[in-house]
């Protein structure tokens, strides 16, 4: 069953209606967060790496950390005007309106409504630019960025990129605060986590935990349309952190806060910097980002899949092998499609780097130049079939 997911801006619509992110989730629907309790020195591993353990060293690591930090972080308020659907033929009556949630009697159910959205941010250099998620402020009409010294200042979005969910923007100002990147490459679960932003609506909120895992895939995570490996973290994250930093025990950005599971508590995701450095300067150089795209659904063989799908009678696919990537299937027209791979392949190999779950597909892929031969070796009806697939721009189509 697919679990709900909330993104962590929040947008109000009209009258006072909170929701949270993209996806529209009312306020009240989220529950109250518990209170976030860091882990004491006893529950730390011996084995832990060094720099685990820095808090003990320093017991007032977090506070230290946020004071360098802090005040290089934004508050994001962004709005946009979204048109209200028509009402279907015949039910543009009064009477109907009131049953179909367009507002009061007098209300033109065609009009345009703005909804506002508030999220964080961090600046990167001291000229203006900032990083936050893609969904902050995505469609927006105008944004403003508030620093914590209290000025507020009109922000422009130099680009946003929703398969990664990062954006960049850009407020006139020279001599501001700027923040410190690491390296999410070398995190290991268990290292301290400390988040700052703005949850519903309180600016500079910190919290801290621990990294719970790191490169959870986005199908695991609950976003299946993007591409990227997310690191989860137990550090209390709420609608209105997106975009925000978090940070290592040093005080350096290892990622940017981005989902939580609506469902739990202490299951939130960031994407890992590294990731999220590489889109924004893509960003900043040409305001876009391309993506390859082969046009293939896959999905992770294992022996019971494999005996799921052989022994249900409405199965499409008959699977002889345990281990793989298998296609599901195939987008007409698609670069995949052209090359000739089919739904029921197997895949066994890109290049000469065996492949063994979808999510090391997609990684491949996505670093992956745009117009290169991509060699795929495939294994169909027991036999082994060598393809070359030429990826194409990922065409984003517009949700407004």
């Amino acid at each position: 069953m697919k679990q709900p997911l909330l993104y962590l801006s929040l947008i109000v619509l009209g009258a006072g209606t909170v929701v949270a992110g993209d996806r529209f989730l009312a306020a009240q629907t989220i529950s109250q967060p518990a209170l976030a309790m860091t882990p004491s020195a006893e529950t730390i591993s011996q084995a832990a790496p060094a720099s685990s353990l820095a808090g003990l060293v320093d017991p007032n690591f977090i506070s230290n950390a946020v004071q360098r930090v802090g005040p290089a972080v934004v508050r994001i308020n962004s709005s946009r005007t979204v048109a209200r659907q028509s009402m279907p033929e015949g039910l543009d009556d009064p009477f109907f309106r009131r049953f179909f949630g367009s507002g009061s009697d007098s209300a033109d159910p065609s009009s345009s409504r703005v909804e506002r959205g508030i999220g964080s941010g961090f600046i990167l250099d001291s000229k203006g630019l900032i990083l936050t998620n893609a969904h902050v402020v995505d469609g927006a009409d105008s944004v403003t960025v508030t620093l914590k010294d209290g000025r507020t200042l009109t922000g422009k979005v130099l680009g946003e990129d929703r398969v990664t969910d990062v954006a960049v923007v850009k407020i006139d100002a020279d001599n501001l605060p700027t923040i410190k990147l690491g390296n999410s490459d070398q995190l290991q679960p268990g290292e301290w986590a400390i988040a700052i932003g703005n949850p519903l609506g309180l600016d500079n909120t910190v919290t801290a935990g621990i990294i719970s895992a790191t490169g959870r895939s986005s199908a695991q995570v609950g976003i299946p349309d993007q591409r990227a490996s997310f690191i989860q973290t137990d550090a209390a994250i709420n609608p209105g952190n997106s975009g925000g930093p978090l940070l290592n025990q040093q005080g350096d950005v290892i990622g940017i806060n981005t989902a939580i599971r609506a469902n739990a508590q202490g299951l939130g995701f960031a994407i890992p910097i590294n990731t999220a450095k590489r889109i924004a300067d893509q960003l900043i150089a040409t305001g876009r980002v391309d993506h390859a795209y082969l046009g293939v659904q896959m999905v992770t063989l294992t022996p019971e899949l494999k005996q799921n799908l052989n022994s249900d009678p409405n199965s499409p696919l008959t699977v002889q092998d345990d281990r793989g990537v298998l296609v599901v299937r195939v987008v007409p027209n698609s670069p995949a499609a052209k090359a000739g791979v089919r739904a029921g392949d197997v895949l066994a190999k890109i290049g000469q780097q065996a492949v063994m779950s979808s999510e090391q597909v997609q990684q491949i892929v996505e670093a992956t130049r745009i117009g290169d031969d991509l060699p795929l070796e495939l294994r169909r009806n027991g036999g082994v079939v060598t393809v070359a697939v030429k990826p194409e721009a990922l065409k984003i189509q517009s949700e407004n």
